[in-house]
C-alpha cells in the first residue's frame, strides 16, 4: 500500500472510531508499526490529527487529505467515471467543473477527446471552473476555452471560494455542471465536508441546465456536513461498477439516470 493510500485509510479509521491505535492500525493495513508511527507523525505535522501515546485522536479539523494525496485512491474507477462523463459532452458546450480528483479526471478526458470539435474555429468546449489545478492543466489546450473564477484558494482541494468566485458564477449560464461530491444520500442529496466549497458548488449546479454528479461507489449512501444540492436537482449520477444494485435502483426511482462506468 502506497503512502497516500495509507494516509487516506488512517483518516478513515479516525473518522470511524475517533481514535487510532498504533498496533491495531498496523494489523488492519498490513504494515509495520514503525510505518504507521511515521505516518501518524506526518499527519500530525499537517494538523490532520493529534498524536497520543500509542496512536492518535481526532483533531478539530476536517479529515480530508489535500488533493495531491488523494490522486492514487480508486484511480482506475475515477478514470472510468471521467471517461464516461466526457462522452456526454456535446461540441460547443459550456461545462462547469468543481474541484476534486474525479472531476479532474473528467476534465482530462474531455480535453483528450479527438472527436470533440466545433465549426468555424470556435472552442470545442468552454470549461468554467473554480479549480486551480483543472484550469492549469487545460489552459494549454487550444480547443478548450477556460473561464476561471476568482476567489480564495483552499489548499486541500485547490478550489477557489468566496465572493469573488460567486461573482463570476452569477454572471454565466452553463449547459451542464459536473459536480464532484464527498457524499451522496437519497435524503440529504449531494453534500461536502466544507461549507464554503458546498456553497460554490451549489451555485454552479444552479446555473446549469443539467447537473451530473460524479461519485465513486464508496461515497454513495453517506452524508457530509454541508449540502450542495437536493436529490431532485440531480439529473445524472456517474459512479463505478461497485455501486450496489439496490442503491442504484433507489437513485433510479428518484428519477436520476445512473451510469456505472
Amino acid at each position: 500500500m502506497k503512502r497516500p493510500e495509507r494516509w487516506n485509510a488512517l483518516l478513515e479509521l479516525l473518522a470511524r472510531d475517533g481514535k487510532i491505535d498504533l498496533e491495531e492500525a498496523a494489523a488492519e493495513l498490513a504494515v509495520s508499526t514503525a510505518t504507521i508511527r511515521r505516518d501518524l507523525d506526518e499527519l500530525a505535522r499537517q494538523q490532520m490529527l493529534t498524536r497520543t501515546r500509542g496512536g492518535a485522536v481526532a483533531h478539530n479539523v476536517s479529515y480530508d487529505l489535500p488533493l495531491r494525496y488523494k490522486t492514487a485512491r480508486r484511480a482506475s474507477e475515477k478514470q472510468r467515471i471521467g471517461a464516461a462523463v466526457a462522452q456526454m459532452i456535446d461540441p460547443g458546450a459550456i461545462v462547469g467543473l468543481n474541484g476534486g480528483t474525479t472531476t479532474t479526471e473528467a476534465a482530462r478526458a474531455i480535453a483528450t477527446r479527438a472527436d470533440l470539435t466545433a465549426p468555424g474555429g470556435a472552442p470545442a468546449v468552454t470549461i468554467v471552473t473554480n479549480a486551480l489545478n483543472i484550469a492549469g492543466e487545460l489552459a494549454v489546450r487550444p480547443q478548450i476555452k477556460i473561464v476561471l473564477t476568482g476567489g480564495v484558494a483552499r489548499p486541500q482541494s485547490f478550489e477557489l471560494m468566496g465572493p469573488l468566485a460567486t461573482g463570476v458564477l452569477d454572471q454565466v449560464s452553463l449547459d451542464v455542471a459536473v459536480i464532484g461530491v464527498d457524499a451522496l444520500d437519497l435524503t440529504q442529496g449531494a453534500t461536502a465536508h466544507h461549507e464554503g466549497e458546498a456553497s460554490i458548488n451549489h451555485l454552479m449546479a444552479r446555473r446549469a441546465e443539467r447537473v451530473i454528479v460524479v461519485a465513486d461507489s464508496t461515497k454513495l449512501g453517506h452524508r457530509a456536513f454541508a449540502r450542495i444540492c437536493a436529490i431532485d436537482e440531480i439529473d445524472v449520477l456517474v459512479t463505478d461498477t461497485g455501486a450496489p444494485d439496490e442503491l442504484v435502483a433507489r437513485f433510479t426511482e428518484a428519477d436520476i439516470r445512473v451510469i456505472r462506468a
